[in-house]
């Protein structure tokens, strides 16, 4: 006899998930279980588990048998046969069909043991779909347990997910959710047990997505911590968790499967909320339930603690709880519970979290070390303005109080709400240049140290603090900093000057390391005056082949090219030419060659002098003509390179840039087409697009080819415009038309 779960036995990762958070064992006490419970699972969802008192026992352990030799020795041969690799596929779903039929009524002992479980998961990878179901019905009762078992979990995540393989045929759809229906049942009897347990927290998870239809390939964003949260927290990535459609999903297996897990978890809510487990498997199934408002109000509730279910505006939180949640809101498990239910909380919800449970606390919370996260997360998925206000009196006057307690992710992403919600824009970029700068002192010094924020808030003497060569810069401080840049010019002009003032050393020491250079992009990309960035460009001099050789730096030389006026475009690759055989070799390089055309440039010196300069001069008369008052004002600076911020017509400039690149030809460095590893397949589409017109004739098309050769030999600039200019025309006028069209018809229908 064998305890299940015996430390005897050699372990793999505690974590089905081979890289998951549940990387350790659950120090909690353990509850028993029964797995006869599945007929409870209905409708009604009135059942309870008399294995429970108030307080969770511990789990028992599951004693199971050897594995008889016969058995053993079969699947050995086996699994030497599919090493062996000498198995046809046919043969080898008739070979797995067997082994499954020699698992029956041995699922248990043989998914458990650590040699033999290898060797399952191969067949039930192998097999077809109706031996897997078949499998899955026979085992369900000892299901639960197989999830539980550190080498029985790998083999339940296997199965799982090769229903999901299969689901991408139709035709097995009813086969499938009959199997998925009998594991949902002995899974939902057994779920505290499940989801507290360190394996089978994992394979829940699992389950849970299987049932929204979640793609393999999608899963990681529902299985743990997204890993571009950060990212979405300061607008660098759109929030995606509410967008996905997903078309092989049980909408009502998984409500029922949710609505009896939160049935079970009531009563011991309590424990549950401390437990890392479960509030790994409560951030899945809120994830999943993301836009399903309905649910969201039933079951979000419960984890707070409430116990009588209101659904009135403004009474989802019962005010006996809010005490406990302040003090939940530090505990590690709940506080990443609660990120999550801040980001999937319907708008009403949202709101009375704010009021009821964050307000006036706000700066408390960021000073505790997992507190601090939610309250990030709550600035991150603020969406009113007079919410954002709230927040940034208690949060905007302690900026310099949260960087001395090392809480600068709070003050990023702050930022980046005002940024986003275009609230106290001037205001925030002033508290923070004042924060880390002396009383009288110049602007010399604000982005030095925000690029070595701890360095700087850890140094006694601030007064004396020098730059930091050779020391890595600071992952927040270069977050903070790339999105100061994005707001309007006229609130950064101590950031610029800032910048702009930066010793040469400096400003390659910036330029070489990976945050840095992020920092110098988002400046040459911001709405500052190109005179400013030219000068920054400029101390890059005699370097540019040097940074082009930089694992990150092709994506500097590229903005700072974008953002030069010709001659030093053209010092920027003469310098390349220099290196060109070195930067061919590397990852970006031969992308770079391409986008600057540097090969060009060294055939005919006069010819790319030329083709930048009509590429500039047709650009700036299109900016000149379509772009806003501030664009035309700008008409003295690097072309397209002060455009970013500006507010022209989105659609107009998109559709005008596609047809000037067009006419440029396929060398334009603005054209997507640098992106196209076959040059020739990418001429051919632009020489393609340029001929394709709405209902012109032949003749249209051969003046159209024939302005676009003389533009690209720099000999007729305005045509390129004038092509452009009509154009517009004509789509304006058939926006005119529709929109006559359907004013008559808004009338003719009153």
């Amino acid at each position: 006899m064998v305890s299940v779960g015996s430390k005897a036995l050699p372990s793999r990762s505690c974590s089905t998930g081979r890289g998951s958070a549940a990387a350790t064992k659950s120090k909690k006490p353990k509850k028993g279980s029964t797995g006869d419970d599945a007929a409870a699972f209905d409708d009604t969802h009135t059942h309870h588990r008399n294995t429970f008192s108030s307080a969770p026992h511990q789990q028992q352990s599951r004693i199971r048998k050897q594995v008889d030799p016969e058995t053993t020795k079969y699947l050995s041969e086996i699994a030497n046969l599919f090493e062996s690799d000498s198995v046809e596929l046919e043969e080898r779903s008739l070979i797995c069909a067997n082994a499954l039929e020699e698992t029956k009524g041995k699922e248990f002992e043989i998914a458990t043991d650590y040699i033999l479980s290898h060797t399952l998961e191969t067949i039930l990878q192998g097999c077809d779909v109706d031996n897997l179901c078949s499998f899955l019905q026979s085992s369900a009762k000892q299901f639960p347990f197989i999830a539980m078992d550190r080498s029985g979990s790998h083999v339940a995540q296997t199965a799982i997910n090769s229903l999901a393989y299969h689901l991408q045929h139709d035709d097995v759809r009813p086969l499938v959710e009959e199997a998925l229906t009998v594991i949902c049942k002995v899974i939902a009897a057994n779920s505290v047990d499940v989801m507290c347990n360190c394996y089978g927290s994992h394979v829940l998870r699992t389950l849970i997505c299987l049932c929204k239809g979640v793609p393999l390939d999608k899963s990681g964003f529902y299985l743990s911590k997204c890993t571009t949260a950060l990212a979405e927290r300061l607008n660098f990535k759109h929030f995606s968790s509410n967008k996905d459609d997903f078309q092989h999903g049980f909408p009502n297996l998984l409500n029922l499967l949710v609505s009896d897990i939160f049935n079970h978890a009531t009563k011991y809510i309590k424990f549950l909320q401390l437990d890392q487990f479960s509030s790994l498997v409560f951030q899945t199934t809120l994830r999943v339930l993301a836009g399903n408002d309905e649910m969201l109000l039933d079951v979000i509730p419960i984890l707070l603690g409430c116990k009588n279910k209101n659904n009135a505006k403004g009474n989802f939180i019962e005010g006996t709880v809010v005490p406990d949640l302040k003090n939940l809101l530090k505990e590690p498990g709940f506080s990443r519970l609660m990120e999550v239910v801040l980001e999937v909380s319907p708008l009403a919800l949202f709101n009375e979290l704010f009021t009821k449970v964050f307000r006036n606390s706000l700066f408390e919370l960021s000073s505790h070390q997992h507190g601090n996260f939610v309250v990030q997360a709550l600035i991150s998925h603020a969406s009113d303005q007079d919410l954002m206000e709230l927040i940034w009196d208690e949060l905007g006057p302690n900026m310099e109080s949260l960087f001395q307690m090392g809480r600068s992710g709070v003050v990023a992403s702050l930022i980046a709400a005002c940024e986003r919600l275009h609230v106290n824009e001037h205001k925030c970029c002033q508290v923070l240049a004042k924060t880390v700068s002396l009383a009288d002192e110049s602007s010399k010094w604000i982005v030095p140290r925000l690029l070595f924020l701890d360095s700087y808030f850890t140094f006694e003497d601030k007064s004396n603090w020098i730059w930091q060569s050779g020391a890595k810069m600071n992952v927040m401080g270069s977050l903070i900093l790339q999105t100061i840049f994005r707001f309007n010019s006229e609130h950064i002009k101590p950031y610029v000057t800032s910048i702009t003032s930066m010793d040469t050393t400096h400003v390659l020491q910036t330029v070489r390391d990976a945050r840095g250079s992020h920092v110098i992009e988002a400046f040459l990309c911001s709405g500052a005056p190109g005179k400013h960035k030219r000068r920054l460009v400029t101390k890059l001099q005699r370097h540019f082949g040097e940074v082009a050789l930089h694992s990150s730096g092709a994506f500097t030389i590229e903005k700072c090219f974008t953002a030069c006026n010709l001659s030093l475009r053209e010092t920027i690759v003469s310098e390349l030419l220099a290196v060109q055989s070195e930067l061919s070799k590397t990852k970006q390089g031969s992308y770079l060659l391409r986008k600057l055309d540097i090969d060009g440039y060294a055939a005919s010196p006069d010819h790319w002098r030329s083709k930048q300069a009509s590429k500039e001069s047709t650009y700036k008369e299109f900016y000149a003509t379509f772009g806003s008052n501030d664009t035309r004002s700008m008409k003295n600076d690097g072309f397209l390179a002060d455009t970013s911020n500006n507010k022209s017509n989105p659609n107009n400039v998109k559709e005008m840039r596609k047809e000037i690149d067009q006419s440029l030809g396929s060398s334009s460095f603005l054209s997507m087409d640098g992106f196209n590893r076959n040059p020739k397949k990418a001429k051919q589409k632009n020489k393609k697009n340029a001929e394709i017109g709405v209902n012109e004739d032949d003749s249209s098309r051969k003046k159209k080819r024939s302005k676009k050769e003389k533009v690209e030999s720099g000999h007729d600039i305005a045509a390129a415009a004038e092509v452009a200019r009509k154009n517009a025309k004509k789509r304006q006028r058939n926006r005119d038309i529709s929109e006559a069209s359907g004013k008559k018809l808004k009338t003719s229908d009153e």
